[in-house]
């Protein structure tokens, strides 16, 4: 198992009140997967996504990725490990606009210490590899939104993560360009990568090869497709 969740809770105290946004939650991703994390606003997907990217941390439980307790480690070990074994890809794309696509495919490369002639050349191959090759020197503001994705996938997978965590990917597309993005996601599964998806979209989740939906917290179904 890749990701393996035991027990996972997680509470929000408002101080008005206590909201579980996910109860004893039990769920096992192997390598190579690809699956689609569902559900309606508030079912729990997007406290999911958050733990998973260990961008929060559960109240009860444990969470393992690729075999190392996360519940154990202090929040220097929990950004490294996610510099190195997670690679994000967001609907609002999260580049920086003053930067050329191969600057914004260096940026977590620059956190990990990698010298500049090795980011430069890892950074063009993950632009290479989703079809970006000729757009490396032109800002953010010059790309389309399809475009804008494609890099953010590319600097996701730049540190060669073991997991790549996708919120509402395709959200802000046009239908041509979100074909496009699925079809570079399915690639990447072709080739070993593990990608998980959160959407709101069934038509989205129906592309993957495993549904999980959330409601009010907890798991309601688990389906191959």
């Amino acid at each position: 198992m890749i990701i393996k969740l035991d027990n996972i809770t997680k509470i929000y105290d408002t101080g008005a009140e206590r909201v579980k946004a996910l109860k004893n939650v039990n769920l096992g991703i192997k390598k190579g997967e690809f699956v689609a994390i569902i559900g309606s606003s508030g079912s729990g997907k997007s406290t999911m996504m958050n733990i998973l990217g260990c961008l929060d941390v559960a109240n009860e439980g444990k969470y393992f990725l690729d075999g190392i307790d996360i519940s154990l480690l202090n929040d220097n070990e929990i950004a490294e490990i996610r510099n190195k074994k997670i690679g994000f890809v967001f609907q609002s794309f999260n580049l920086l606009s003053k930067l050329t696509a191969l600057e914004n495919v260096e940026v977590p490369m620059v956190y990990s210490g990698i010298k500049i002639k090795d980011r430069q050349k890892r950074a063009f191959e993950a632009l290479e590899r989703v079809g970006l090759a000729d757009r490396v020197r032109h800002r953010p503001n010059e790309l389309s939104g399809g475009q804008k994705q494609r890099v953010a996938i590319a600097r996701s997978l730049v540190n060669n993560p073991k997991v790549i965590l996708a919120d509402e990917p395709t959200g802000n597309l046009d239908s041509n360009s979100e074909k496009e993005i699925m079809d570079i996601f399915k690639k990447l599964n072709e080739e070993g990568v593990t990608v998980i998806m959160v959407t709101h979209e069934p038509e989205i989740a129906a592309q993957c090869k495993r549904i999980v939906t959330f409601k009010d917290g907890i798991v309601t179904s688990d389906k191959e497709v």
